[in-house]
């Protein structure tokens, strides 16, 4: 009897806790922070000592009774290959082609997650990318409810031809400036998601010291269960108003002829996911229906209808009445007989679901916005603009666990593990997700920036990209988010050990995701240069410092000039700014430069009590600069509320 126990016992403890090993950062080609301590951890048996040895030093430690253990080596100076090993009764390991040297954790959503295979002339730059002591670690997508003790997947990689098209982009650019100039060894810790919101970044604890999120994360969820209820809730909530949770009846009414449509989600384009339309994370059958005005000869003859492509099970209806059911792969070109359509206005209702050779997509189309159209004879009536949405909330649906659906997932998965692994500062590119939120941002980004500090117990360098130019080019008068998103990440620079990338001349009014990635990894190095290894560079965009009003006219100062202020217009026009008076009504403005400062008047006499540069989503016509290249940050000088003043997290 007493054997049998012993034995069970004996596999209870190698059950629960078993041999020595380390947290998976700490594998080979990792690099490890210079002159500041290291930590280093892992797991063992409960209580059991464990032994560490690195670049001639040893530290000894004792597991806790969760077998968790920890040690902490003094600074060591850049350097290496070295070798780790770690000891205990339970077993042994080691790491090799350990480097010494400066490490950045670089997250954020797509633009930083872009790769260098998708950047600008990737072949020359794979080319050139032999960098052996450049090396990157990639962050695998995960969300989960609880902060994670260590990543489940992942290792460092060598920067050279074979595999730097995988490293993020932004990052290796700025990595191989500072090994350039500095010719340290480089670690790249890459924790990205595209399309995630600052909420999901910030943790629990973080939270709970802002009023405005304080009571969400008083009641996160426990289990996914819980989460996607409540995520569905909201959904509902936010497209339904108060008449969530649709029975099946009421969706039968979706199909009926002239069913009112008019409050469901306008999406415009039906192309592509509908996780990027306002619907996030859905997956199940969704509605798509818009109005279409057609020619009376449409009425008496056969028609053909185009919907791109989407190979799910669909029903289409046109006033109520069944054209078409089944799968059709590839560009759909529908058959619609005569007598279907009526002269004027006519409802095409679409039923579909996930698409089968893309199911991870969920709802949406693919393919070319020209695949969208009524054939009449030899007319083609477009339908590529004009679509709402509206997901079956009465049908089996579910939720995929993405970035978004409840916030501190992602910290919980992708950057608790990495605490307090030691880095010299952290790169950020993020905040697209957030344009709606862009008042609100002003709160969240500091609190996000000062919830990694204080995890880490550190006051690294944090340094951040701007939003690009993407979209339209609106005046004052009609708002932009992005405008106000950009001011709320200017704010951020009164956190210490900041600094911003201005990139509104290298971004894509048609792509959210710029492929000049060069530049921007350029102009973040450039701040750590000069505020982390103090090198003698400008590092800053021009920056707005004060404005006064003389004779009718603003006259703007600048700071972070450099050697003077430049007009990038080969008529030497400068261009970009707007000046309102008491009625607060913006007219496109003169501008002249004079003696390093921008004049500002109306010609037609406005007295100004404000200004505005590059407010906009795209201010494609601002073009003053800095003798470095650097181009001017946008900027307003009154305090009137903007658009997204009253739009809150939740």
């Amino acid at each position: 009897m007493k054997k049998t126990l012993l034995i069970c016992l004996s596999l209870i403890s190698v059950t629960c806790f078993g041999q020595v090993k380390l947290a998976r950062l700490f594998s080979d080609h990792v690099v490890l922070q210079r002159q500041k301590p290291i930590p280093v951890w892992g797991w063992a048996n409960a209580n059991e000592k464990v032994n560490v040895t690195l670049a001639g030093q040893s530290q000894n430690t004792k597991a806790d009774a969760t077998g968790k253990w920890m040690v902490r080596f003094t600074p060591l100076e850049a350097g290496g290959p070295f070798k780790m090993t770690v000891t205990a009764k339970s077993g042994s390991v080691n790491v090799n082609d350990i480097l010494i040297g400066e490490v950045w954790l670089c997250s954020g959503q797509s633009n930083m997650e872009w790769r260098v295979s998708q950047a600008n002339n990737f072949n020359e730059e794979k080319k050139n990318a032999d960098y052996p002591k450049i090396r990157h670690f990639y962050v695998e997508h995960e969300v989960t409810i609880d902060p994670q003790a260590d990543l489940k997947t992942g290792e460092w990689k060598v920067a050279s031809p074979e595999t730097v098209g995988n490293f993020t982009a932004i990052g290796f650019f700025f990595a191989r400036e500072l090994y350039q100039k500095l010719n340290i060894p480089i670690g790249l810790l890459h924790s990205s998601w595209g399309g995630s919101q600052v909420e999901g970044w910030i943790s629990k604890e973080g939270m709970l010291t802002y009023d405005e999120l304080k009571s969400y994360a008083q009641h996160l969820p426990s289990n996914w269960k819980d989460a996607d209820y409540a995520h569905d809730q909201k959904v509902q909530k936010q497209l339904l108003g108060n008449n969530i949770n649709p029975s099946i009846e009421d969706e039968k009414k979706y199909l009926t002829a002239n069913y009112d449509i008019s409050k469901w989600l306008y999406a415009d384009s039906p192309m592509g996911q509908w996780d990027w339309k306002g619907i996030w994370a859905y997956r199940g059958d969704g509605y798509m229906a818009r109005t279409i005005e057609v020619p009376e000869e449409a009425v008496s003859t056969e028609t053909t209808l185009a919907l791109a492509e989407n190979d799910s099970y669909n029903e289409i209806y046109i006033n109520g009445k069944l054209v078409s059911q089944g799968v059709i792969k590839g560009v759909r070109k529908i058959t619609v007989p005569a007598n279907t359509w009526q002269t004027g206005t006519n409802q095409l209702m679409i039923k579909f679901g996930n698409m089968q050779s893309l199911p991870w997509m969920g709802l949406g189309l693919i393919g070319s916005a020209t695949d969208l159209y009524v054939e009449v004879g030899n007319q083609k009536i477009s339908i590529a603009t004009g679509w709402r949405l509206m997901p079956s909330f009465a049908g089996k649906h579910e939720y995929v666990h993405s970035s978004n659906n409840v916030g501190t997932t992602i910290y919980n998965g992708m950057i608790a593990p990495l605490v307090p692994f030691a880095i010299r500062g952290s790169l950020w590119y993020q905040g697209e997700a957030n344009t709606g939120r862009a008042y609100q941002y002003r709160q969240t980004f500091p609190l996000m920036i000062e919830d990694w500090r204080k995890k880490w117990n550190d006051d690294f360098s944090f340094y951040f990209v701007q939003l690009a130019n993407y979209g339209p080019y609106q005046n004052s008068n009609q708002g932009s988010n992005w405008a106000e998103l950009r001011e709320a990440q200017t704010m951020a620079l009164s956190l210490p050990k900041t600094g911003m990338a201005v990139i509104t001349d290298i971004g894509n009014p048609n792509d959210i995701h710029p492929t000049n990635k060069q530049d921007v990894g350029h102009r973040l190095a450039i701040n750590a240069l000069k505020k982390d290894f103090g090198q003698n560079i400008e590092y800053s965009s021009p920056m707005f410092e004060s404005v006064s009003y003389e004779d009718g006219k603003a006259i703007v100062s600048f700071k972070n000039i450099a050697k003077g202020l430049v007009i990038q217009d080969k008529f030497g026009y400068l261009k970009g700014f707007e000046i309102a008076g008491e009625d607060k009504v913006f007219y496109y403005a003169k501008a002249e430069l004079v003696d390093n400062k921008v004049i500002v008047y109306h010609p037609k006499g406005l007295k100004p009590i404000s200004v505005r540069y590059a407010w906009a989503d795209s201010p494609m016509d601002a073009n003053l600069f800095n003798s470095e290249g650097l181009p001017a940050n946008s900027f307003r000088t009154d305090t009137w509320s903007g658009m997204t003043i009253n739009t809150k997290f939740e």
